[in-house]
């Protein structure tokens, strides 16, 4: 495993902020860490790399525990933050160059070339970090945690303040960071995690309230519905007797909403259905749930 995390705790006075969560992440797997605001996700982070110590527990990176032997996990870890830290006084290369020195790495001007290349830096590298603009302060900082090329990231936030081409940009980068490292970020935007990650770990109030694959999460049946309008006005009893309906909502002239376990079986059966008793369909949506319905359903976002 390349992150093994065991019943870890951490308390602040009276407040359980972490409250002994467990989870193991593999080489390969980008996995996405869900919460909401103080759920305990960048205290999580912090334990991981070693930047606060767990009150109880164990974390092992690569199969070497935290405690006891930070510097050497810290050097099989890439770190983003959620607050960036840069030198805005400090030109981009040179700032790379000090992180490199800090790191200890060798061929340093080579590694930084080829760091500024993978995040797309290299029209920004000759100015200073105080004049380049939010998103690309954000790329600065995952050059600077990819530079010692560790085996697993973990990146808070990482798409903040990009533009829509940046975030595609960045989501490639991480895909392909991904094929031969693990990756653990946190982000606000469910549509990152939909479009990048092969899992989810969702925590809320200190604990881990899912551990899921992305691909099962779009297959989950609950809050399916097929959102149908026809030309003429339908009794709802009638809707109910379709198979597959689990509930009948009414909406504007013509329009139902059908809840279902599976959109798809439903939006055939209505066919039949309209078929059958000389019905026309004017339009006919099936909507699957996606990732922010189950967010909002496990952290009772929803209440």
């Amino acid at each position: 495993m390349s992150i093994q995390v065991d019943q870890v705790l951490k308390v602040y006075g009276e407040q359980v902020a972490v409250d002994r969560i467990s989870f193991s992440i593999d080489k390969g797997e980008i996995v996405g860490f869900l919460g909401p605001n103080g759920a305990g996700k960048s205290t999580t982070m912090k334990m991981l790399t070693g930047f606060l110590q767990a009150d109880a527990g164990r974390i092992e990176i690569c199969g070497i525990p935290v405690t006891g032997e930070a510097l050497a996990t810290k050097r099989k870890i890439g770190y983003l933050p959620e607050l960036n830290p840069l030198y805005p006084d400090m030109y981009v290369r040179e700032y790379l160059q000090l992180r490199a020195g800090l790191n200890g790495i060798k061929n340093a001007g080579e590694r930084i070339e080829a760091v500024i290349s993978m995040t797309g830096l290299s029209s920004e590298s000759h100015k200073e970090i105080a004049q380049l603009s939010k998103g690309y302060k954000q790329r600065v900082g995952l050059a600077a945690a990819l530079l010692h090329d560790p085996e697993v990231l973990i990146l808070d936030e990482p798409t903040t303040g990009l533009d829509p081409n940046q975030l595609a940009e960045i989501r490639e980068l991480i895909r392909e960071l991904g094929k031969t490292r693990t990756i653990l970020f946190s982000t606000h935007i469910m549509q990152e995690v939909e479009a990048v990650c092969d899992r989810v770990i969702v925590i809320n109030k200190g604990r881990i309230v899912a551990d899921r694959l992305m691909q099962d999460i779009r297959n989950e049946p609950v809050s399916a519905s097929v959102k149908v309008r026809f030309r003429e006005n339908v009794q709802e009893h009638e809707l109910n007797t379709i198979n597959g309906v689990t509930a009948v909502l009414r909406g504007g002239e013509g329009e139902y909403t059908l809840e279902t376990g599976s959109p798809d079986d439903l939006a055939k059966e209505l066919m039949t259905f309209a078929l059958q008793h000389n019905l026309n369909i004017v339009s006919l949506q099936t909507q699957t749930q996606s990732l922010e319905d189950v967010f909002r359903t496990l952290t009772g976002a929803g209440e």
